[in-house]
């Protein structure tokens, strides 16, 4: 009797199967399976849940507010994404272990193209303020050779825990550079020491947090995107080890690899750098690419 269908159940199948049906058609074989896919896990979903329908249109309504809410400076459904895991799940997917490369984790949603290009040891910001951070490392592939000309995208959030693109008092050019590898490899940029700060969560997703009880909160990190000539570009995170929000990332973006500790200096036993007034930080970072091959 356990494997008998209620009238329901089999109504329910029959929907599911006629709505799948109705993409034979479709051209494209990869498109046929994703939305074909969708429908299968989606009318599955409603089905398990007995989605009523004041919740589905909760839903509906819900996912309007997503799109209403993105602009050219802020994307909800990123964000939405980043929140129920789906953007790390995908990371997974297609950057999972095996590899000798750097981790890779989310873009994020504030990541914008064209950074101004500055030369090694200069500074992305116009204010070092009282947490100065001097960042070097190295760009090499898997097998430790030095990768000449790479290019090292980087952005960070300010002290105020607002990135430039969210903060209409900063430059646009704020926190923001990209560099190239001299021939060894290397790279350097001096910096402030990024912060932790929570997600906007003014909007659909925040009241989703909100409403989950989760926090809204990110630990302190610095973006990199990093590409050179033969090899598989990696977007990946450096996080600060003193950061209290490592194991409970708002989008599961940390991993271990990805912790570093930031050095303190003090100028009291140490010289200062250049352009760096009291005590500074620095951090190593070395980056490996794998061959595109």
């Amino acid at each position: 009797m356990g494997d008998v269908m209620t009238a329901s159940e089999a109504s329910a199948t029959a929907l599911t199967g006629q709505v799948i049906d109705r993409l034979e058609q479709c051209p494209d074989p990869r498109l046929r399976e994703l939305v074909g896919g969708l429908i299968r896990h989606l009318h599955e979903f409603a089905v398990e849940q007995a989605l009523t329908e004041p919740e589905w249109m909760a839903g509906i309504r819900f996912l309007t507010d997503v799109g209403q809410m993105c602009t050219d400076q802020r994307q909800e459904f990123i964000l939405l994404s980043d929140t129920l895991g789906l953007s790390m799940l995908v990371d997974l997917i297609n950057h999972g272990a095996g590899s000798s490369a750097t981790e890779s984790t989310v873009l994020g949603p504030f990541y914008v193209e064209g950074s101004p290009w500055r030369s090694n040891g200069d500074a992305i910001t116009g204010d070092l303020g009282t947490q100065p951070l001097l960042v070097s490392g190295h760009v090499r592939d898997t097998a430790g050779r030095p990768l000449s000309g790479a290019t090292v995208d980087v952005w960070q959030n300010a002290t105020n825990r607002l990135y430039a693109v969210q903060d209409g008092a900063q430059s646009p050019e704020n926190l923001r550079g990209r560099f190239h590898t001299d021939v060894d490899g290397a790279f350097a940029f001096r910096t402030v020491r990024p912060v932790d700060y929570p997600i906007p969560d003014d909007g659909p997703v925040g009241r989703m947090l909100q409403a989950t009880r989760r926090h809204p909160w990110r630990p302190a990190h610095i973006h990199f995107v990093v590409s050179a000539d033969g090899c598989i570009p990696v977007t990946t995170h450096v996080f600060d080890s003193a950061s209290p929000y490592l194991e409970s990332d708002v989008v599961f973006g940390v991993k271990q690899s990805l912790v570093r500790t930031l050095v303190e200096h003090d100028p009291a036993v140490e010289p200062e750098p250049a352009g760096v007034n009291g005590r500074w930080y620095t951090v190593d970072v070395d980056i490996a690419l794998s061959p595109a091959s």
